[in-house]
């Protein structure tokens, strides 16, 4: 079994607070994973506004505002393999919401990329 992150991206402002309804779909959404024993860290969101940006010659105030998606969170899940991890994702109710889930392997010391 490996640990994969799931990254939480949304094109709109990611911050809102989300609805009951929406709030509730999410819920169930994780408590699924957790029933399965495969939710590792249920992560948290992230803050926009208390966040910085560290390059080697400046620090700049905020996440990076070029781009045009916003991280809104994470998770960690257990998963046989990437594929795996891409069903728990595809089931996000993010993507109703005009989001996207950015799958990747969590890597051990002794594992290359």
């Amino acid at each position: 079994m490996r640990e994969f992150i799931l990254i939480f991206r949304n094109s709109t402002n990611s911050h809102d607070n989300p609805s009951p309804e929406q709030l509730q779909e999410r819920m169930n959404w994780l408590a699924g994973i957790a029933a399965q024993n495969k939710l590792a860290d249920k992560g948290n969101r992230l803050s926009a506004s208390d966040a910085k940006t560290v390059k080697p010659d400046m620090v700049t105030d905020g996440p990076y505002t070029e781009i045009k998606e916003f991280i809104s969170g994470y998770m960690i899940l257990k998963a046989a393999n990437i594929e795996e991890a891409v069903a728990f994702a595809q089931a996000n109710p993010v993507l109703k919401a005009g989001g996207n889930v950015e799958v990747r392997a969590i890597l051990r010391p002794e594992e290359k990329s």
